[in-house]
């Protein structure tokens, strides 16, 4: 796999000189790799959003910031405004490690906040590591929506909400403002599974995959190698924006996974970096800033998959299940023996 890097602008390199004498240190084994230092209490760092040419080694990628502060002015200027979030973390001695799956959900669908509750998406221990689920919402102006969450928050806690519109564009938001809530308030997380709400998640199988792949420096998912731009679609992005005709490698914003260690760089990187609007291709890029690696894996079922017990008793993630038919296909795949599969339990 490549080594991926930013080059940067005198003007910004100035400011991340200053940056890192105030808040990084390095290792001398990756000197590439800024490294947060202990701190006893975090604060947000200030957005020093400047335009970049990010490399991959053989290729660059440019991000002009007036370009998006043209199209995308809010993108650029949010600043990251909790209204509810989860319960605090017990620091208590433990062995445990932490693995987060985060779902990206919509104030509107409680019902399947419900469901998965009482499925893969339910607080639990596996084989040392404590699994808790936290739900990502933006806002509407449905005062019945907010008010659901604002319940669920109180009952489960396990919202995390900000005053951000919910919105297409507006989900690379979600993805910056998470970052900066792991950074701040959850420095010893050792995983993130990210998912939306509309997904088959294998807890048991993502803590095997972890045991035998996970790293500090390696996201893991359906990887697309350097994808064209689509112009004409829901993803269309305009050649004034972006120019180029390749994004940089990134996995699906459908289901991945990236280690707690990654998160002082991506943070970091969401300080410099444009918002671009496009959330996967956004954490695309933080991803080549940070300099870290991507490992593919076929079990990433962000396309979907049909229906058989032992495929999905295999599988990381499956996208676009029907609420209805999670509960049962949860309990089927809990049930099943398959003598292929080995799936890690609670």
């Amino acid at each position: 796999m490549r080594r991926k890097g930013i080059l940067i602008s005198a003007s910004l390199f100035s400011i991340m000189t200053f940056l890192m004498s105030r808040w990084f240190i390095t290792t001398r084994d990756i000197p590439q790799r800024i490294r947060l230092a202990p701190t006893p209490a975090r604060t947000p760092l200030p957005t020093m959003r400047q335009s970049v040419t990010l490399s991959s080694g053989t290729y660059t990628y440019h991000l002009n910031l007036t370009s998006f502060e043209a199209e995308f002015p809010q993108l650029q200027s949010y600043h990251c405004t909790l209204i509810q979030e989860p319960n605090q973390e017990e620091q208590g001695a433990t062995n445990q490690k932490l693995l987060i799956l985060a779902v990206k959900s919509h104030p509107s669908t409680g019902t399947r906040r419900s469901e998965l509750r009482k499925t893969w998406a339910k607080e639990r221990e596996i084989h040392g590591y404590r699994i808790k689920p936290i739900f990502l919402l933006g806002k509407t102006d449905v005062k019945g929506h907010m008010e659901m969450a604002k319940h669920e928050s109180r009952v489960y806690g396990d919202i995390l909400q900000w005053d951000m519109t919910e919105g297409h564009h507006n989900l690379s938001l979600k993805e910056r403002c998470f970052l900066e809530w792991l950074y701040l308030k959850s420095p010893h997380v050792d995983h993130i599974f990210k998912v939306d709400d509309d997904e088959f998640v294998n807890p048991g199988m993502i803590v095997q995959y972890i045991t035998e792949y996970g790293s500090p420096d390696t996201i893991h998912g359906f990887h697309y190698h350097r994808p064209p731009v689509m112009r004409h679609t829901k993803y269309s992005i305009t050649k004034t924006l972006y120019p180029q005709e390749y994004y940089p490698g990134f996995v699906s914003g459908g289901g991945f996974l990236f280690p707690g260690a990654s998160v002082s760089g991506l943070y970091n990187a969401s300080l410099l970096l444009p918002v671009f609007p496009l959330d996967d291709v956004y954490f695309g890029f933080l991803t080549v800033a940070a300099n870290l690696t991507f490992r593919h894996d076929r079990r990433f079922y962000v396309r979907g998959l049909k229906y058989d017990v032992c495929r999905y008793k295999e599988a990381l993630v499956v996208h676009g299940i029907n609420t209805k038919l999670m509960t049962r296909i949860w309990q089927e795949v809990q049930k099943s023996e398959c003598p292929n599969v080995k799936v890690t339990s609670s």
